[in-house]
Order: structure tokens, then sequence, then C-alpha cells
């Protein structure tokens, strides 16, 4: 049996694309835009889709941005009363990186979310969710247990990843990074291109917008700490399906994980045509903005219902791998009832998100 919905009421996004999420779909509708490089050392650097690095330091940016995307997302002075879930893999990170060493090991895994909770003023409960690339959906599905609980009427959930070194250096060592651009499901694919953004879901038990979250699943298999599993891929898809009383016949759209790695694109791509046979259209998103890791989840979400709603949409300008199998849609499908939305994370963390419109 299908749980009770839970009403998306507001998004708000800042990513390389824009500072909201108008002029991330303008932005796209011109081409988009090219990662930029991130010096690690003096021999080495990555391409990152970084944030536009405005004044001040690395906490006064993230509280600026913050307060823009929960405010595009409609959050007022009484939604500081509901839950606050802040999701992030490299938390606070980038402000130790600007501390004197000393300082930088003296906090707890909350500081993250204490900076964002002060910066809106934030007066209900707060909590963390840092589950690497998983966790704004993991955040979601937390908020969406409290809200059907009947603890809360709406919820806000940001993700937030601002950047770092620390964390494309991390990338660089384990061979991860593509040295020039994301190419999901590519044929020259070579890597992951990381991503700034900062993303704000505001839910809602009450009917508010066109979409409604139906049902969601988090798998977690390690058998590959840093890769996925198709088998897992395929649970987290049967777990969302399921939580909304669906079938795979009854999905119109799939935003993929495919960040442009050459297993794990592939892995997914094997994975979907199991589950579903006849593959419904493709979407990806991580050569727009690249992989934002910990706020993925809800950037991609956020961008993606802004291209429906704005009939705008990311096409894929590299040649795909003919043998894998998909192809990647070139429009919105005409019809969009039910969307899925794919996630996969360091640790063995699968996470699937289904969404249903107004009209499903």
């Amino acid at each position: 049996m299908s749980l009770a919905p839970v009403h998306l009421a507001g998004t708000g996004l800042a990513c390389a694309l824009g500072g909201d999420l108008r002029a991330a779909v303008a932005a796209l509708r011109r081409g988009g835009v090219r990662p930029e490089p991130v010096r690690i050392s003096p021999e080495v650097q990555w391409p990152v889709y970084r944030l536009p690095a405005g004044e001040g330091d690395w906490r006064a940016r993230l509280v600026r941005t913050v307060r823009a995307v929960a405010a595009e997302a409609g959050v007022d002075d009484a939604a500081r009363d509901a839950p606050l879930f802040v999701a992030s893999s490299s938390l606070d990170v980038g402000e130790m990186e600007q501390v004197p060493p000393a300082a930088r090991f003296g906090g707890d895994f909350d500081d993250f979310a204490d900076i964002v909770a002060h910066a809106l003023d934030w007066r209900g409960p707060v909590f963390t969710v840092s589950t690497a690339c998983t966790s704004a959906f993991n955040a979601v599905f937390a908020a969406c247990d409290l809200l059907r609980a009947g603890e809360a009427a709406e919820a806000l959930v940001i993700g937030a990843e601002l950047g770092n070194r620390f964390t494309v250096a991390g990338f660089g060592a384990m061979q991860l990074l593509s040295p020039d651009a994301a190419r999901p499901f590519g044929a020259a694919r070579n890597g992951l291109v990381l991503g700034e953004a900062v993303a704000a879901l505001r839910l809602a038990r009450a009917p508010a917008g066109r979409w409604r979250i139906a049902g969601g699943a988090n798998v977690v298999d390690g058998r590959n700490p840093s890769g996925a599993e198709a088998s897992a891929v395929r649970a987290m898809c049967e777990g969302a399906l399921a939580q909304a009383g669906l079938a795979t016949a009854d999905v119109d759209l799939v935003k993929v994980q495919a960040a442009g790695g050459p297993a794990n694109d592939a892995i997914e791509a094997e994975a979907l045509k199991q589950l579903f046979g006849t593959l419904p259209p493709l979407v990806s998103l991580k050569a727009q903005i690249g992989h934002t890791l910990g706020a993925s989840g809800a950037a991609e979400l956020a961008l993606l219902l802004a291209c429906i709603e704005a009939g705008a949409w990311p096409r894929a300008e590299h040649a795909l791998d003919a043998g894998l199998g998909v192809a990647l849609a070139a429009e919105a499908p005409a019809r969009l009832r039910h969307l899925l939305l794919n996630l996969v994370g360091f640790g063995g963390g699968h996470a699937a998100l289904l969404l249903a419109g107004d009209h499903a």
C-alpha cells in the first residue's frame, strides 16, 4: 500500500548555472557554463562547477546563499518553527581550510547545521544528515517520515556543498575525476566533475504545488565502497516504486545518477535495463552543474522541475557510448506523471526518490 504523499511546496537553488532557478534555466538555455580550475598544488588542478565567489569568506558565502535559496523556496517566519534537515557531505571543511591549524578540530559534527540554522534564524529542531552523495535524499526521507507521522506540518531540507580543496584533492587522488568534462553515459567518459550547490526543498503535508513525494528508498550495499552495485540500483528503484504503489510502466522519466565514471555509468545502465526492459526517457544533469555530492539530491530535483516548468531541457553535447544501450532524452517527454530520481554515493549508498505530478 502506498504511503500518504508529502507535497513539494517550494524549491530554491544556487549552482554554477546561476544564483537562483530562473538564472540557472536561462544559463542552461544559453548552453550552460564551463567548470573552473581548482588548483590543489602548483602542478595539480581539477575542473569544478563553482558558485560565484562573491564577497566575504567561506562562512559569509554560505550564509548569504542559504538565505537566498530558502527565500526562493518560500520560507517565511512561520516556517522557522518547523524541522530543518541540513544535508551535506563535506560539511564545514571549506571553513576549516581558512582558519589556523590549531582551530580546525575544535567543533563537532553539528557545527555546519548550526551555521545554516543561525543564518535562517531557525527556531525549530535541526538535524544533520551526512551520508555522502545520498545525503539530501535521506534528509527528504527523514522529513517525510516526520510529516507522515503528524509530528510537523512542514519541513525544510537544505542541501549544501561549498568549495574546498580537500574534497577535490581526495577525489583526484582516487583517480575518479575527469581532467576536462563530465560525459554521462559518454563514449569518451573519463571521470566525474565536482560541483558546488546550495538547494532548498520545502515539504508540506497539505496539498501545495504541482509535485508530491510519492515514495523513496535507501539501499546500502558496501561491496564496492566507492561505486554502484547493479542489484542495489534495482533494489532502490523497486523500493521507491513499492512505497508509491506503482509499477515500472508508470515511470515517465528517470533522472539518472550517471556522473561520467567509466564503471559506474555502465553498472547503472545495465541495472536500469534489467529493471525496466524497455527504458523510459532518461535525463542527466551532471554535465550542467557537476556532481554536487551531498547536495545533489536537492539540487538536481530543484533544477529538473525548473526545467520542466520552463520548457527548457539539458541536452547531451557529447557522443554516448553505444555499447551501453541507453539514450538521453533530447527533450522533455510529453507525459510527465511520475519521475524517478536516482543517486549513488560513497559507502555503498543507493537512493531513489519518486515524484508524482498533479495529474497522476
